[in-house]
C-alpha cells in the first residue's frame, strides 16, 4: 500500500534528459550524461556516489543554483528553463529549502534572525511568522539558543539553524547537499535524526547528496550516481 501511495504522489522534482558540460581549456568535459530522475512528494531521496561522480552538481541543478547544458527541470510543476533570473530567485526562496556542509549562516545574525533571513529577503512582514518560528525552533531543539550568534553554537547546532531556516518559508522540498559532512559522527546521526523526523512528522520532502552509507540510509530511496550516470535506483 506504501509503494501505491508512492506511485500516485505528485512529482516535486522532476529532471529530463539533464546533461552539464564545463569548458577545461579546449577539453569538453562532461560532468553530467542524460539524468532522468522524479522525486515524489513526501519522499526522502539519497543521492550517492564517489568524489567526482557529479552528485551535487546534480543537487545544484535539481535545485536551480546551477543551469543545465541541456535538458529540463520542474520544481513543483515548473519549467526552470522558462523562468528569467529573477522568478528563479523568487521559486528558491519559495519552493526550495537549501541545507549546506558548512551551513552559510551570518556570522552578525543570531539564530532567530538567520532562520528569518528569507522571510526577509523575501519582502514579507516578521512578525506574520512569529508562530512559524516559535515551531520550528522547537522541532530543531533551538528554544533556548534563540539569540546566540553561530560562534557561540556547535557545529551540529549551526546546522540546525541552517535546517530551520530551509524550513521557514515551508518550501517544496529540502535539498541538502552533504548535511553532515563537518560534523563528528554522534552529531551527524542526531542531525540525520532530525531530517528523518521532518520527513515523517512534518511530511517535507527531502533530497540529501551524501558520501555516507550510513546517511544515504536514513532515505527511504538511494539513487546512486557514478562518472555523471545514474546507474542503479
Amino acid at each position: 500500500m506504501e509503494e501505491l501511495l508512492k506511485e500516485e504522489a505528485r512529482s516535486v522534482i522532476e529532471a529530463r534528459n539533464l546533461n552539464k558540460n564545463f569548458k577545461l581549456g579546449k577539453m569538453n568535459v562532461e560532468i553530467l550524461k542524460n539524468i532522468n530522475i522524479d522525486i515524489k512528494e513526501g519522499e526522502f531521496v539519497s543521492i550517492m556516489g564517489p568524489s567526482g561522480s557529479g552528485k551535487s552538481t546534480l543537487l545544484y541543478l535539481l535545485g536551480g543554483l546551477d543551469k543545465p547544458t541541456s535538458g529540463s527541470v520542474k520544481i513543483a510543476g515548473k519549467e526552470l528553463s522558462t523562468m528569467n533570473d529573477k522568478e528563479q530567485s523568487i521559486m528558491r526562496r519559495r519552493d526550495v529549502g537549501f541545507v549546506f556542509q558548512f551551513y552559510n549562516l551570518i556570522p552578525n545574525l543570531n539564530v532567530e534572525e538567520n532562520i528569518m533571513l528569507p522571510i526577509l529577503l523575501d519582502g514579507k512582514k516578521i512578525k506574520n511568522y512569529r508562530d512559524k518560528l516559535e515551531n520550528i525552533l522547537k522541532i530543531v531543539g533551538l528554544e533556548d539558543r534563540r539569540k546566540h550568534t553561530p560562534r557561540e553554537l556547535s557545529g551540529g547546532q549551526q546546522q540546525r539553524v541552517a535546517i530551520a531556516r530551509a524550513l521557514i518559508n515551508e518550501p517544496d522540498v529540502i535539498l541538502a547537499d552533504e548535511p553532515i559532512g563537518n560534523l563528528d559522527s554522534k552529531t551527524g546521526t542526531e542531525v540525520m535524526e532530525l531530517l528523518r523526523k521532518i520527513n515523517i512528522e512534518e511530511g517535507k520532502t527531502i533530497v540529501q547528496v551524501t558520501h555516507s552509507k550510513e546517511a544515504a540510509e536514513y532515505g527511504q530511496r538511494i539513487i546512486y550516481v557514478k562518472d555523471g550516470k545514474v546507474v542503479e535506483q
